[in-house]
């Protein structure tokens, strides 16, 4: 029988190279889960606000506006002041469109991810100070505060946005709406054509058919 130099045999060393080898291997097993596990942990948490909206009720998928529906915004907006909020902001181009024609803009979204990719095209365009982002939804915020409304809805939410936005809503506020009217409400002003039309809203719209339903 060979004998290593230091005394050992083969036969001694045999089983201690198995058992280093049995350990590297599963080190690297260790290692693989690990990392595969922090992979999807991250995917899902990147992939998670993107999917929550459509398990929910209502959902307001993510569609970014065109420029054309963003400038028919703005016609519409002409003549008005005080605050604005855009529900569901998406991307953030509403706000800060509107910032950048001297509102005090305000966003609401519930993806994370586009409220601070709002946040930083708004620093960008310069209008940060008057182009504000929030991760929130829409059914938990009062809009009573806002005299200018927003809203790039789809068809199975927008009745029940109208019941709350009637409810909420001052006496000076105009509401408008993007790719979808309200069903109920006789719009004021409706501006473009096809997709790109969007309908105002005064609230002598909302406040008559919510003295209609008191009666």
């Amino acid at each position: 029988m060979s004998e290593i130099p230091g005394g050992s045999t083969a036969q001694d060393i045999l089983p201690l190279i198995v058992i280093e080898e049995g350990s590297k291997r599963r080190n690297w097993g260790l290692l693989l889960t690990g990392i595969v596990g922090g992979t999807l942990v991250a995917l899902y948490s990147v992939a998670t606000p993107f999917i929550a909206p459509a398990l929910r009720k209502h959902c307001l998928p993510f569609i970014p506006a065109t420029s054309k529906q963003v400038e028919n915004v703005l016609n519409v907006l002409k003549g008005r002041t005080g605050s604005l909020v855009d529900i569901g902001s998406g991307d953030g181009r509403i706000v800060i469109a509107a910032a950048k024609v001297g509102f005090k803009a305000v966003g609401y979204e519930l993806n994370p991810w586009l409220v601070w990719y709002s946040r930083y095209c708004a620093w960008r365009e310069g209008v940060h100070q008057d182009a504000k982002f929030y991760i929130s939804d829409l059914w938990k915020i009062s809009f009573s505060q806002y005299t200018n409304v927003v809203i790039f809805g789809v068809p199975e939410m927008m009745l029940q946005l109208e019941k709350k936005l009637g409810e909420e809503l001052q006496q000076d506020a105009r509401v408008i709406a993007c790719r979808f009217p309200f069903p109920h409400w006789r719009p004021n002003h409706s501006f473009g054509e096809g997709i790109d039309t969007v309908w105002a809203y005064d609230s002598e719209s909302f406040r008559l058919k919510r003295k209609r339903m008191q009666l």
